[in-house]
């Protein structure tokens, strides 16, 4: 009989042993799934900000064709998107690897020179009204399209990552996927947030 009794307190330390398993198997494989999803929504956004990265440079180059055109204006663009190029995202949504608070940190400090940007470039093709030259430029059209074109996919592709981003924190933070989350190293990731000021028309000012 005590063997039996045994046996029995085996076997059922055998079975908790194997749904615990494959619960968090089953669980784990579910977090990297909304994981994954979210490294995806961050290279759509990724691409959609190089795309205007490299557009850029063309635009320049079109509009200092014009004659007098503000120095400054063509400055504060070519100064903006140096400063992208030195707040280089990790590959993978920013701070990854760290706490929530060096990750939003982290994902600030890009969105910030990101909006720097999008501002200057905002100021550039207000100004571009004072040259009828400029506006009827077949180049420039194409290019001020596809950068209107680039934004827009900007704001969708954002907010896709943090929908995304949203369903990813949310799992990891539910019990029980919360105990397999520590165990396995997945944290909190951060979101895009409102840059102050990001959504005032920008203010520009013309010297006649």
């Amino acid at each position: 009989m005590r063997n039996v009794g045994l046996l029995g307190c085996v076997g059922a330390l055998i079975l908790l042993v194997v749904i615990g398993g494959v619960f968090y198997v089953g669980t784990r494989n579910s977090i990297v799934t909304v994981d994954e999803q979210v490294n995806n929504k961050w290279a759509d956004v990724e691409s959609q900000y190089q795309r205007r990265y490299d557009l850029i440079p063309n635009l320049v180059r079109t509009v200092q064709g014009a004659a007098n055109f503000e120095k400054s204006t063509l400055e504060a663009v070519v100064n903006a998107r140096a400063r992208v190029g030195q707040v280089a995202a990790p590959a993978g949504p920013p701070g990854t690897a760290a706490d929530a608070t060096n990750n939003q940190a982290t994902m600030d400090q890009f969105a910030a020179a990101q909006q720097g940007l999008s501002s200057a470039l905002s100021r550039l093709l207000v100004v571009v009204e004072r040259y009828p030259d400029l506006k009827s430029n077949a180049n420039f059209l194409a290019l001020q399209s596809e950068l209107e074109g680039t934004e827009n996919r900007i704001n969708v592709a954002r907010n896709r990552y943090n929908e995304a981003e949203r369903d990813y924190n949310t799992k990891i933070r539910k019990f029980p996927a919360s105990l397999v989350a520590s165990m396995s190293g997945f944290k909190p990731k951060a979101y895009f947030k409102g840059v102050a000021g990001s959504s005032q028309a920008p203010n520009v000012q013309f010297n006649f």
